[in-house]
């Protein structure tokens, strides 16, 4: 009865794992180049998407269905802030686009906690791309100064952790 709700939803736990794993890519190489607030906000969108995964799962169980737990796309070897931040708000507004539309699918099947779930994540995934394109807007802004200047704080939080 609800075959075409689990096949949204489990399209939805490929797209939200891909997320998880890209984000945590991206939080590493960010942390790695001491741009500290970029790899917090890496990090925490990828555990917010892993909250995703465990509501879609948990919808995908209720309605009898597996949950596959496939990546939908390879983590990308970016190493680029812009370029990360670039693909993070196109991944975003991806989601929120395709969601909108499983919400309305699930909507003409009846399913309407499907549907709710994924106006949920719709919300979500909004304010992802608002925080990344406010990023991208911050780099553009101020150029390389502003890459510098998360390089700074992450010397200024360091230090002063080590002089107590």
């Amino acid at each position: 009865m609800h075959e075409k709700s689990i096949e949204l939803l489990n399209k939805a736990v490929g797209d939200e794992l891909t997320a998880v794993h890209q984000y945590m890519y991206w939080h590493f190489h960010c942390d790695d180049q001491g741009y500290d607030l970029l790899a917090e906000l890496f990090k925490r969108t990828a555990i917010e998407e892993m909250n995703h995964v465990e509501k879609l799962a948990e919808r995908i169980l209720f309605l009898k269905g597996d949950v596959d737990m496939t990546l939908n796309d390879p983590v990308k070897n970016e190493k680029d802030v812009e370029k990360m931040l670039k693909m993070a708000a196109e991944m975003e507004q991806t989601s929120a686009r395709d969601y909108n539309g499983w919400a309305i699918e699930c909507a003409q099947n009846a399913d309407s906690q499907s549907k709710q779930l994924f106006e949920e994540l719709v919300a979500d995934e909004e304010r992802h791309f608002d925080q990344y394109d406010i990023e991208l807007e911050n780099l553009s802004r101020f150029g390389k100064d502003y890459l510098v200047l998360q390089s700074i704080e992450r010397a200024r939080t360091r230090g002063s952790q080590t002089s107590e």
